[in-house]
């Protein structure tokens, strides 16, 4: 469809409430903004979805055609993304689905919407199937409202506190799936299905905490510490982690790509080891900038006059 048909159906979504008529009158559909895989611009499509089990599946169908749509080349490169259902909007990680799970979860979506088979006939790829996976903390995390700075930081470090058990159990379920050497046998194969999974979490949590601490050292830091010169040194400490903490992003990364070949309890000591840094540098940040920003509102309001 072109980029002129798309621009009006999300104006007509976003003046209505989320309803729509023409094409897309009467079915699911939502506006999925990610960020561009080369240029690292905001994109938004409007997108058929299916609900599945309290999450949202959407399908890289791109009509049948011969290739991937541009979106699912985008979320792959940056898997936090921008969701927009009725009125509401949220942010969530994409995750395509693999092997038996990606079948069975297609297999769910054409009995919902059939013309998803009728593309799936017409092209020799296969469409995926992503699972947009809300950002809400678990019931009784984080604050039950945001009305200040130190709110909002609650709420970012509960997200990557989430993300980063996420990841935890994923390998831990990835290690349970390997099929058991048979005899003491040569080593297991890599377990299906859960690739994806484990990647698109460590990525997101890897570029949500990059884009949180730049804007700290960008924004936050600047205006506190101008406020209280007497914490030099706490500012000190903290700019000193974030470098820390890009080492480790690094060494999760490169942790991660090698879990195919991985003992699995040299793995598990690995990553608890760093998930155990990154917790505590998180903790440190909440001890000396949490007092200091209890009485900053946000949204910050607009500017004296």
């Amino acid at each position: 469809m072109s980029s002129h048909f798309n621009q009006s159906v999300i104006d007509e979504f976003r003046a209505n409430g989320g309803k729509v008529g023409g094409y897309f009158e009467g079915g699911n559909l939502l506006l999925l903004t990610t960020t561009g895989a080369r240029s690292g611009r905001q994109r938004t499509v409007p997108l058929g979805y299916v609900p599945h089990e309290g999450r949202l599946l959407v399908i890289g169908s791109n009509m049948g055609g011969p290739r991937h749509p541009d979106w699912y080349h985008n979320l792959m490169a940056h898997p936090l993304v921008r969701v927009e259902v009725g009125a509401e909007s949220f942010e969530a990680v994409a995750v395509p689905a693999e092997g038996e799970r990606r079948d069975r979860l297609f297999a769910h979506v054409v009995g919902v919407e059939p013309g998803y088979g009728t593309y799936q006939e017409n092209t020799p790829r296969i469409l995926p199937v992503v699972v947009l996976e809300r950002n809400d903390p678990a019931p009784g995390e984080g604050p039950a409202e945001v009305r200040s700075l130190a709110d909002k930081l609650v709420e970012v470090h509960v997200w990557l506190r989430g993300q980063l058990r996420h990841v935890a159990a994923e390998v831990e379920a990835y290690f349970e799936a390997l099929p058991a050497r048979a005899n003491g046998g040569g080593a297991a194969p890599p377990a299906p299905g859960l690739g994806l999974q484990i990647r698109q979490h460590c990525l997101a949590f890897c570029q949500a905490l990059e884009f949180h601490h730049v804007g700290e050292e960008s924004h936050l830091f600047p205006a506190v510490e101008a406020a209280n010169p007497h914490l030099e040194d706490v500012f000190a400490r903290l700019r000193a982690e974030h470098v820390a903490v890009a080492r480790l992003q690094q060494q999760i990364g490169g942790l991660l790509a090698d879990i195919a070949g991985a003992d699995p309890e040299r793995f598990r000591r690995e990553l608890a080891r760093m998930a155990q840094e990154l917790n505590a540098h998180l903790d440190y940040e909440e001890e000396a900038l949490l007092p200091l920003l209890a009485g900053i509102p946000f949204p910050p309001g607009p500017p004296a006059a």
